[in-house]
């Protein structure tokens, strides 16, 4: 029996530990420590949606694990021809994939294919619409505890797309999970997510002051194409409510700034930020690849 990883709300706490201490354990020096643990396995990226970080990482665990990896071109696949999201993984697994790594444009969906594929195989969800990214959860508390050990006094402000990123919800269950002091939402009041009251944060349109005494800010990519270019004019963004070096400042000294990818530089953050020496954003996409390691022998129960 394997297990699904669809949703970081599943996870406890000692397993979102074990997975950080896992990855960590994949590291090396150089790169990653290779193993044979997916040997004779076979590992379908299913992207129904565009990705560089996710999908290329992904690939690199699954190859660092000795797994056989499918990267399915949905534009080039019978998708076009009308076959559904169900019926391409259920061809797939009848092939003999032993995993599917699943993004998604529609909340649900990796879970409706975890449903049809059944136990014997792992489904793992690579994004999916605008509430769930938990292997970006992972990568995102490894980076962090690479810097802090405990996590408990902690200040964390998300800035940016609050409302429709999936990476801003995972990351709050996330950090709430391992037990952080203070999440703060400083943006936009458009920008905050509808379900507040619902959610383990602080919320604020005050940059100024919600930026104060804070370790890490997360800034998030403004999702013009989930939410048009009406919902918010971009082109102030930047000086309103983006991460600029000024506002860096007004957190702690030696505070950290953490940021998903894709970003829009000059949008919800300026280049001296994104390119200082506060950034751990390339350490972000670096964790990537043992993060998501850690994820495939947690799913198959290994390591």
């Amino acid at each position: 029996m394997h297990k699904h990883f669809i949703d970081i709300t599943q996870l406890t706490k000692v397993e979102l530990q074990n997975l950080i201490k896992q990855a960590q354990h994949f590291i090396t020096p150089t790169g990653v420590k290779k193993s044979n643990l997916l040997q004779g396995k076979t590992i379908a990226n299913l992207f129904f949606e565009p990705s560089t970080r996710t999908r290329c990482s992904f690939e690199m665990a699954a190859k660092a694990l000795g797994a056989e990896v499918l990267n399915l071109e949905i534009s080039n696949s019978s998708a076009i021809k009308g076959e559904t999201e169900l019926d391409t993984a259920l061809n797939l697994q009848a092939m003999g994939v032993d995993a599917f790594v699943v993004r998604h444009k529609e909340n649900g969906m990796v879970q409706k294919i975890a449903d049809a594929l059944g136990e014997n195989c792992v489904v793992i969800n690579a994004g999916n619409g605008t509430r769930q990214h938990p292997s970006q959860a992972v990568l995102d508390m490894l980076t962090i505890s690479q810097k802090f050990r405990d996590f408990s006094p902690l200040i964390i402000a998300i800035m940016g797309d609050c409302h429709h990123s999936r990476v801003g919800y995972s990351d709050i269950f996330a950090l709430h999970l391992l037990g952080v002091k203070e999440i703060r939402l400083l943006t936009h009041e458009k920008l905050l997510p509808n379900d507040l009251d619902k959610l383990p944060v602080i919320a604020s349109t005050d940059i100024t002051t919600g930026l104060k005494n804070v370790d890490i800010i997360l800034t998030l990519r403004l999702q013009k194409e989930r939410h048009g270019e009406a919902f918010i004019n971009e082109k102030n963004f930047l000086e309103q409510y983006g991460l600029t070096q000024e506002r860096v400042a007004l957190a702690k000294p030696d505070v950290l700034v953490m940021a998903p990818g894709p970003i829009n530089r000059g949008v919800e953050i300026a280049d001296i930020v994104a390119d200082g020496a506060h950034s751990l954003i390339l350490q972000q996409t670096k964790n990537g690849v043992p993060a998501r390691m850690a994820i495939f022998a947690h799913c198959f129960q290994l390591g």
